[in-house]
């Protein structure tokens, strides 16, 4: 009896430990945060926006600060540190910048590892939307419009409903973002959808989940890639709840709940990928909690920013 006892505690804890394995779940996701330079003279050399960091980590994960002046070894290590990567939005130069040098070797990273079956998510707002059409094509096929400083509602494609991005927004929101304002747009460029029609590569790696127009120009504004969990907005989901500088930024609960879902979603990614750091004091010393954001109204379009 005694044995049958040992042998059947053994056994649950073989089973026990076995689905453990199988159902296995990184719930303390770190994602990293590329800065960009400071275009204006100041003692620091680049900024991350606060409200993106909040974003995340009002979905439950932690945020890194990628810098823009390392070594292309140092990227390496981080890359297999962290469990995904968001390209903000600024005006750095999509090509020429330490913003779009970085970008350039984390999608390739990005790129090597989910093709080796290393589930690495990649998102792009904006600019970042931008610089992942850049990256994507390897040339530049952005239209020159003024989409400044306004919100507005999004145009669905049929693809967007089987999307893996918006199939766990309620459907009630779905309706919101397609019939209110809700999306926060500050762009000067964007990709025409005659553009993207016309460049197969492009057709072929992502599909279009909504667009918008300026009255005039069509435009793409939310992407998923077809086989990458790589995913771009031209518009801001991290403004909703966290600027308001600006008059034109949606902060209804719709709205709201908009940043939210589309946090989760992302960090839901990142939970996807096992990449840790080597000891928890290199992870404690990476982390953004090592620095404080400035408030920096009414100087800036941001309410708070982190300086590096």
């Amino acid at each position: 009896m005694f044995a049958f006892l040992l042998f059947s505690i053994w056994s649950l804890t073989i089973y026990s430990a076995a689905f453990s394995i199988v159902d296995e779940s990184n719930d303390r996701p770190i994602i990293g945060i590329l800065a960009q330079e400071v275009r204006s003279p100041s003692p620091y050399i680049s900024y991350i926006a606060a409200s993106y960091v909040k974003t995340l980590e009002s979905a439950g994960a932690r945020v890194v600060p990628v810098m823009v002046n390392q070594t292309e070894e140092e990227y390496k290590a981080l890359f297999n540190s962290i469990n995904g990567i968001l390209f903000p939005g600024g005006r750095s130069n999509l090509v020429t910048s330490l913003y779009a040098r970085s970008a350039k070797i984390f999608y390739d990273l990005a790129i090597e590892a989910n093709d080796r079956g290393d589930y690495f998510p990649v998102w792009g707002t904006c600019l970042g939307f931008e610089e992942l059409t850049y990256l994507t094509l390897g040339k530049l096929v952005l239209t020159r419009n003024n989409m400044r400083d306004v919100a507005l509602p999004l145009n669905f494609t049929d693809d967007a409903k089987g999307s893996r991005m918006f199939k766990g927004f309620p459907a009630d929101l779905m309706t919101d973002l397609a019939s209110e304002s809700l999306t926060a747009n500050s762009h000067k460029w964007s990709l025409a959808m005659s553009s993207y029609n016309s460049n197969v590569e492009l057709k072929k790696f992502y599909k279009v989940l909504s667009t918008n127009s300026d009255g005039t120009l069509e435009f793409v504004s939310t992407i998923e890639a077809y086989s990458y969990p790589i995913y771009g907005t031209q518009w801001h989901p991290e403004k909703n709840p966290f600027e308001f500088l600006k008059a034109y930024i949606p902060h209804s609960p719709s709205a709201v709940r908009t940043t939210f879902y589309m946090a989760e979603f992302f960090v839901s990614e990142a939970r996807k990928n096992k990449h840790h750091f080597q000891s928890e004091a290199e992870e404690q010393k990476a982390l953004i909690y090592n620095y404080s954001p400035v408030y920096s109204a009414p100087n800036s379009t941001f309410v708070q920013i982190y300086y590096f």
